[in-house]
C-alpha cells in the first residue's frame, strides 16, 4: 500500500503545482509554460469529469473553478482510507 499512498500524495502535489502555475503569466515559449502544459496533460483527464458535474462558482464576471479543490479533498479521503 505504500506505493499507492506515495502516488496519491505525488498526484496531489502535481495538482497544487498546476494551481500555482496557472497564475504565473508567461509567454508560450517560456519553460514554465512547457511545465504548465505538461501538468495540464496529466491532470486534465481527472479534472474534466469533475468540472462537468461541478460548474464554476460565479463572482460577478469571473468564475472560480473548484474542481482541483474537490479532487484534492477526494484524494485525501481516499488516502485516509487506504493508507492507515
Amino acid at each position: 500500500m505504500s506505493i499507492v499512498c506515495t502516488i496519491i500524495w505525488a498526484y496531489s502535489l502535481v495538482i497544487l503545482a498546476r494551481i500555482i502555475l496557472e497564475y504565473v503569466p508567461v509567454s508560450f515559449d517560456h519553460p514554465v509554460a512547457r511545465v504548465r502544459s505538461a501538468l495540464r496533460a496529466v491532470t486534465e483527464p481527472v479534472l474534466a469529469p469533475i468540472r462537468s458535474i461541478l460548474p464554476p462558482v460565479r463572482f460577478g464576471g469571473m468564475g472560480l473553478d473548484l474542481s482541483p479543490l474537490v479532487l484534492i479533498i477526494g484524494l485525501n479521503v481516499l488516502a485516509s482510507v487506504i493508507c492507515r
